[in-house]
């Protein structure tokens, strides 16, 4: 092992290594765990979306904010936004609607640099 290492301006300092403690090994799966059917996840549907987003608003009222879930029209897809309930202001944005806005932007342009003729 090194006991000194040699410094830029030609100086040996000490320096003590300590020994690498052991990792404890990753559990193995047998063959039999393997094969056995994994739990496949629920289907998202609309009630279990409602419950979830029911869930979220109880956690968030002692805060004062609630979510609120809007449809982005250039990416067809949702984005959520925390609003507060006192001033009706929102609070966060996840994922912030200017990128979202960008993104579009961009795929836009590149459908147009791809799919041009000349």
């Amino acid at each position: 092992m090194l006991d000194k290492l040699s410094t830029s301006n030609n100086q040996s300092s000490d320096y003590q290594v300590k020994p690498v403690e052991m990792i404890p090994k990753i559990k193995e799966i047998s063959l039999e765990q393997q094969n056995q059917p994994q739990p496949q996840p629920q289907a998202l549907t609309k009630e279990n979306l409602d419950k979830v987003i029911n869930s979220m608003n109880d956690f968030l009222r002692a805060s004062n904010s609630h979510l609120k879930f809007q449809y982005h029209d250039g990416l067809k897809e949702y984005y959520v936004s925390i609003v507060d309930d006192i001033t009706n202001e929102v609070v966060k944005e996840i994922p912030p609607k200017k990128l979202l806005d960008m993104y579009a932007a961009m795929t836009d342009y590149l459908g147009l640099l791809v799919d041009r003729k000349v």
